[in-house]
């Protein structure tokens, strides 16, 4: 169990992805993304492996929640500055965690 201070120090905040790379070295298929908190966080590299459920060109413009305060993580020749929040099916595809609707970039969960 953790304590309620211990959530509030996870910044869960919600971007919009602007662009989706691949990333051929990851060992297991995944994209690079970039993703926009608004002013406050900027813009963020994540990797993410949504390759069974999406196409990079269906990614564009998707909102998602990530984690915005860990540290940077060296993921093969990539960088990741935020971990892109999703939930794997039955299948083992994993889907995506974002708002059922438009929330603004940066928006924090509470």
């Amino acid at each position: 169990m953790i304590t309620w201070g211990d959530f509030e120090k996870v910044e869960l905040r919600i971007g919009t992805i602007i662009e989706v790379t691949d990333f051929p070295e990851a060992r297991k298929p995944a994209y690079k993304l970039r993703v926009d908190f608004g002013v406050e966080v900027g813009v963020r590299k994540s990797s993410a492996q949504v390759t069974d459920l999406y196409s990079k060109e269906e990614l564009i413009g998707k909102q998602v929640l990530a984690v915005t305060n860990f540290p940077p993580k060296q993921i093969g020749p990539f960088l990741s500055e935020c971990l892109v929040t999703g939930v794997q099916t039955a299948n083992g595809e994993v889907t995506l965690v974002r708002p059922d609707a438009k929330v603004d970039n940066g928006e924090r969960l509470f």
